[in-house]
């Protein structure tokens, strides 16, 4: 099986502006922001889904949240206020199969959010 846009950024196959990562994640700047500051964590193992997830995977899902608002602060959106989403399934609009957290802010969000 050939291998997602984020397993080869994780495997530096694709070059990507990392602006965060450690043993367990990975994050960098989305190339199709849909705000001024929009960034997408990544856990390094790959997970489909929410569906995938194993008992053993449930300190990956923590260390991703427990990690956003350190890089949101680094992204200078700490003040201001950030959104994070995980979309699940194609009809939830994921368009990559590998878990991941959008980090979106830099605007005033609004709501319901589409």
């Amino acid at each position: 099986m050939s291998k997602t846009i984020f397993e080869r950024i994780i495997a530096r196959e694709i070059a990507a502006d990392i602006i965060y990562e450690d043993d367990h994640i990975v994050a960098f700047m989305d190339i199709k922001p849909v705000a001024p500051t929009h960034a997408l964590i990544i856990p390094r193992k790959a997970i489909a889904r929410l569906e995938d997830l194993q008992p053993e995977d449930h300190s990956i899902l923590g260390h991703m949240l427990m990690k956003a608002p350190a890089i949101a602060a680094q992204l200078g959106l700490s003040e201001s206020g950030y959104r994070l989403v995980i979309n699940n399934g194609r009809d939830a609009g994921q368009e990559v199969a590998h878990l991941h957290l959008h980090l979106i802010g830099g605007r005033r969000m609004t709501w319901p959010p589409g």
